[in-house]
């Protein structure tokens, strides 16, 4: 990956700056299994990662152990089993759409899934419920470590681009996928990068506000 933030940081000078602002930021995929990647992104869906985290280790505990339950446990397990994890209606019906399509071969296992291409591999995951294009590229991304990945629909993205290139509007999906063809084969280094300035950036400002308050504080036990 040293090889690609040095292209991306040759070709345009203002993600050079947020690279060396930024750092070193590997592109590595997890080596989870589509099914548990799956499971994990519904879960984490319209939730913060403390609850989402939570819910997945009661999930894992109803298998009697620190694993996923098989699609088959999954499955076989009640309603009130899987409301009791903390699961909404909408995250159980998705999960065990999930458990089916693995069986049916619908979600690929990792070996096949490593022999698809990204296009191939959206489109079928898609059709699974609670599946959207952006967690089909989130698995992408973070499961496969896959390169040339841009989810210009998802939110930080884009106000990491327009922070980053000084935009006065936050770019639109598609705005964004013309802007970003030209960082091709490293777009999902791009996306990566994009994420953590954004974090950085609210961070760096969060404190720089907090110093200010912490004076004005002072100012005002002085007086």
């Amino acid at each position: 990956m040293a090889a690609a933030w040095q292209v991306l940081a040759r070709s345009d000078a203002r993600l050079s700056a947020v690279i060396r602002m930024v750092g070193p930021c590997p592109l590595v995929g997890s080596g989870r299994s589509p099914y548990e990647s799956l499971l994990s992104a519904i879960a984490h869906q319209q939730l913060h990662g403390v609850a989402a985290r939570a819910i997945l280790t009661r999930l894992c505990a109803l298998a009697g152990q620190s694993r996923y339950p098989s699609p088959a446990e999954l499955l076989a397990y009640s309603d009130d089993s899987l409301r009791a994890v903390g699961l909404s209606r909408s995250k159980m019906l998705a999960m065990r759409d999930v458990a089916s399509r693995v069986l049916d071969g619908t979600v690929p296992d990792f070996k096949t899934i490593q022999a698809m291409d990204d296009e191939a591999i959206i489109e079928r995951l898609v059709t699974v419920r609670g599946v959207g294009r952006w967690t089909a590229q989130m698995l992408l991304i973070s499961t496969l470590g896959r390169p040339d990945v841009m989810p210009s629909d998802d939110f930080g993205v884009r106000l990491g681009y327009q922070w980053a290139f000084g935009l006065d509007d936050m770019p639109s999906p598609k705005q964004l996928e013309e802007a970003c063809r030209g960082f091709a084969p490293y777009r999902s280094t791009v996306a990566l990068y994009m994420w953590r300035y954004v974090d950085l950036t609210r961070a760096q400002r969060a404190a720089v506000e907090s110093h200010a308050d912490a004076q004005t504080t002072a100012k005002r036990k002085a007086l």
